[in-house]
C-alpha cells in the first residue's frame, strides 16, 4: 500500500490521503481531521436522498469485519504521522 498526502489546512481537515493498492488502483478523498487536537481517520462515502425525504449515507469502502476497518485506519494514521515529520507545517500570521 502506497500513501500519497497533500496538505489541506482548511478548518478541520489537515492533509488528504490517496491510496495505491495496487497498479491502476487508486483510493482518493480520505480526510485527516483534527478534530480537538486528536487526529482522526475519515474515509469516504455516499450521500443520497432516499425515496422517502431522507438524507442517508452509504460507505464507498467497507470492510469484512471491524478489526480489518480498525487496523487499516491505524496505518493510514501512522503514514500520516511519519509524513508529517518529514514535512513541517509552517504558519504564517498576519497582523
Amino acid at each position: 500500500m502506497n500513501i500519497k498526502f497533500k496538505e489541506v489546512n482548511s478548518g478541520i481537515v489537515e492533509a488528504r490521503a490517496i491510496l495505491k493498492l495496487e497498479a491502476g488502483i487508486t483510493l482518493n478523498e480520505i480526510t485527516i481531521l483534527n478534530r480537538g487536537g486528536e487526529i482522526e481517520v475519515e474515509l469516504p462515502h455516499k450521500s443520497f436522498r432516499a425515496k422517502n425525504g431522507q438524507l442517508q449515507q452509504k460507505a464507498i469502502i467497507t470492510f469484512d469485519d471491524e478489526d480489518e476497518q480498525n487496523l487499516f485506519l491505524i496505518q493510514v494514521k501512522d503514514a500520516y504521522f511519519e509524513w508529517r515529520k518529514r514535512q513541517t507545517k509552517v504558519r504564517i500570521f498576519e497582523s
